[in-house]
């Protein structure tokens, strides 16, 4: 057994935090036997410094040649005056593209040891446990666009929205796929009271469903679901939804569990797919050893999940991250009066060495 893995710090704390959740891994290989290695490579800003591109060639081979790409942050104050064109956004943009990830996976669930942080009620929040699978290669901001047009005697600007039936298909797959793993709910959002490609994201999702038996689907207007994550989060399981409502859903229900330093993501890809934290790269604290890596670790533990398979490990890695909040060990960002404060490397260290 060996999985070859593309490890992408990026900017900012992206090295700080690929470190700490890179030493957990070593530490789950030892373990589980899983046969890890590691193929550094850069991206963003960094890659700009050196290279002129913010994603190399090679960088792009290195994630097609590898089981799964573990990815910190890009962007910073610094890059602000390059050529849009080659703002270090555009490789993760690049990416996606390169690597086919038509998907977002985001989860959310609140540790025990953290629903004081909620902004929500604590009862509102005890027991959150949900996926947002986004749709992340189509929709409105890959459709065609103007800026700037005359009509009827006044400038305007549009975007297209646009989605076919087998894109719609496959994401409604994948939610459908994560659900049969989880509690067996999928709550597909649009607007099809208002857009034709809600109607047509609707319909397509419906037929998906009859392939699924066993799996409960209902359908949810975009601002109802809004106010739903606010009121009772813990009614959804997989939340399905195309490109822009899902960019919008996920930040949303990032913040029910109180600190986005805590989040992970998975972009899953037809071949290779990338895994990454939420957060940006925080120039701000680069360097100083108090960023958050357990949005990083717990995007590692998705890596296992999604791309290698190696449910147990994952496992593993979950267990370990609940056992060091319940033991009351923080990083600055989650700090309190009679909690341990640790830095970036020491949380990993704590996170190793419950695994």
């Amino acid at each position: 057994m060996a999985y070859r893995i593309t490890v992408i710090p990026g900017d900012g704390i992206g090295s700080e935090i690929t470190d700490a959740a890179v030493e957990v891994l070593k530490k789950v290989d030892e373990k589980f036997s899983l046969g890890l290695s590691y193929d550094h490579k850069d991206a963003g800003g960094t890659a700009y410094d050196k290279f002129g591109t913010p994603l190399p060639e090679d960088t792009i081979a290195s994630c097609k040649a590898s089981d799964g790409v573990l990815f910190g942050a890009v962007g910073g104050d610094k890059w602000d005056n390059v050529d849009p064109a080659l703002r270090p956004e555009k490789a993760i943009l690049g990416l996606r593209k390169n690597l086919g990830l038509y998907a977002n996976l985001r989860p959310v669930k609140v540790a025990d040891a953290l629903v004081e942080y909620s902004p929500l009620k604590p009862e509102l929040v005890r027991g959150v446990d949900l996926v947002i699978v986004r749709e992340l290669i189509g929709g409105i901001y890959f459709g065609e666009k103007c800026e700037s047009e005359q009509h009827n005697g006044a400038e305007r600007a549009w975007d297209l929205e646009n989605y076919s039936v087998p894109e719609v298909t496959r994401i409604a797959k994948l939610a459908f796929e994560t659900a049969k793993l989880r509690r067996g709910k999928v709550t597909s959002v649009d607007k099809a009271n208002v857009l034709a490609t809600s109607r047509l994201w609707r319909r397509t999702v419906a037929e998906v469903a009859k392939e699924h038996t066993g799996i409960e689907l209902n359908n949810l207007y975009v601002d109802n679901c809004a106010m739903q994550l606010a009121v009772n989060p813990k009614q959804f399981d997989v939340i399905v939804t195309g490109n822009l409502f899902g960019d919008i859903l996920s930040d949303e229900a990032a913040v029910i569990g109180g600190s986005i330093g805590l989040m992970p993501s998975a972009s899953i890809g037809e071949e290779t797919s990338l895994f990454e934290p939420i957060h940006g790269s925080a120039p701000d604290i680069a360097g100083k050893g108090i960023a958050n890596p357990l949005g990083t670790i717990l995007s590692a533990a998705m890596l296992l999940r999604y791309a290698l398979h190696e449910e147990a490990a994952a496992d593993a890695v979950e267990k370990a991250v609940d056992k060091v909040l319940a033991d009351g060990i923080r990083t600055p960002d989650l700090a309190k009066e009679g909690l341990r404060k640790v830095n970036t490397q020491e949380m990993a260290q704590e996170v190793a060495a419950r695994i």
